[in-house]
């Protein structure tokens, strides 16, 4: 099927809980919730709907993503770069092994695509 339907409340108010991550020292826990759609014939490739609380931490994913903000402000600054502040409606793209820190101002809230890019 070329075209597949990803069925996912953006607008759900409470999203699963993923557990929490560390922030960085002297900051508190940051707190995730999730929804992940898996795509038939494409399952390498992480799709969903991610929140987090405010604070800071660094980068974890290692692939390619591309990222939709719903809700919530904040910042990203990549390992030798300049920081890219993001709100509501802002998209990022990043590629593979992008390493860097996140400030997240309050409850934050995205779409996300996850995948190898070679």
């Amino acid at each position: 099927m070329k075209v597949q339907k990803l069925s996912q409340p953006g607008s759900m108010e409470n999203l699963p809980s993923l557990g929490s991550v560390d922030g960085l020292p002297g900051t508190p826990k940051i707190d995730l919730f999730g929804f992940q759609t898996v795509i038939r014939g494409k399952e390498d490739i992480d799709a969903g709907i991610f929140e987090c609380s405010a604070g800071t931490y660094r980068r974890g994913v290692k692939q390619a993503e591309i990222m939709h903000f719903l809700s919530g402000t904040g910042s990203f600054t990549a390992d030798g770069e300049e920081t890219l502040e993001f709100g509501p409606g802002d998209s990022f793209f990043f590629e593979a092994n992008t390493e860097g820190t996140w400030v997240m101002h309050d409850q934050m809230r995205k779409l996300y695509v996850i995948f190898d890019a070679e």
